[in-house]
């Protein structure tokens, strides 16, 4: 189904609130290093191992690569396309980095945590997660059937509970830990024909906002990037016309590629400044979501 995009624009009004003086212990500041900082800008350190989800093909794959180049050791998670995700392992091990595939459905807690248990038997650890992994069944809102309202919840919503929350069992217990969520403007902006891929993706928004409160302080970190729209197979099946129409909304001029929504990753990923950022959501639209 053809995506059509609109863009509504919202006036806020100041809020205005009157606050009694925050108590002196939330101005604290420490000395303290975390862990994830120091093995980040050590180049003698372990190669970080990075769990990604949905990295058989598009997005996934290319922020595996784009990890693997960096030196990274890559769970590529797939639910169905084994060929595909041995295919990504290879080429992350040409790029320099080492990999692995691992088949789990991200919308079964038990398949996500035998994921977890084969990264660890294999690589020791999981240092940071991307979750990716993601479905769409569009359809109008008084035609859609509960089937397509559920899966797409369970994969691109529930999906990123349940593998946020075994990432952060182990990650508590190293007191370092990153989580990035691949989410999409759709969640910030809506779109017609896809209340229950807006409405997920929406919903990790929140939910990433929420981990970010609650993991700080075991210095897990917990971020979002939303992507526009980006050169896929989906837009490769679009016609000329309708791409043109597409890219005069975008203030950028044109589609957005895998690489530039791999990068933003990577820096969350394993960047040392990174370490001071928690509960964002980044955007790489090319201004589509400005004012969103």
């Amino acid at each position: 189904m053809q995506l059509y995009y609109i863009l509504s624009l919202a006036l806020f009004a100041p809020l205005l609130s009157a606050f009694s003086p925050p108590s002196p212990s939330l101005f604290r500041v420490t000395a303290q290093i975390s862990s994830s900082s120091l093995a980040a800008s050590d180049p003698n350190a372990d190669p970080k191992v990075v769990l990604v989800t949905g990295a058989s093909r598009g997005l996934g794959r290319a922020i595996a690569l784009e990890l693997a180049g960096s030196g990274c050791k890559v769970v590529v998670n797939y639910a169905g396309s084994q060929g595909k995700a041995e295919a990504v392992v290879e080429e992350c091990k040409a790029r320099g980095g080492d990999a692995i595939a691992v088949q789990a459905d991200c919308a079964d807690p038990d398949a996500i945590k035998g994921m977890f248990e084969q990264a660890v038997d294999k690589f020791g650890t999981v240092d940071c997660i991307v979750n990716n992994a993601g479905i769409t069944k569009d359809g109008l809102v008084m035609r859609m059937k509960p089937e397509q309202w559920q899966s797409v919840i369970d994969v691109n919503l529930s999906g990123v509970f349940y593998t946020s929350q075994a990432f952060f069992k182990l990650a508590s217990k190293k007191r370092t830990g990153r989580i990035i969520n691949i989410s999409s403007v759709v969640g910030q902006f809506g779109n017609p024909g896809q209340a229950n891929y807006a409405a997920a993706k929406g919903g990790v928004i929140g939910l990433t906002m929420s981990n970010a409160k609650e993991f700080a302080t075991r210095g897990v970190t917990c971020n979002a990037v939303c992507p526009g729209f980006i050169e896929s197979d989906m837009t490769a099946e679009l016609s000329d016309d309708y791409l043109a129409k597409m890219c005069e909304v975008i203030p950028a001029g044109r589609l957005g590629k895998p690489e530039e929504v791999a990068g933003m990753v990577r820096f969350l990923a394993l960047d040392p400044a990174a370490d001071y950022i928690t509960g964002h959501t980044f955007n790489v639209d090319g201004g589509i979501a400005i004012g969103c």
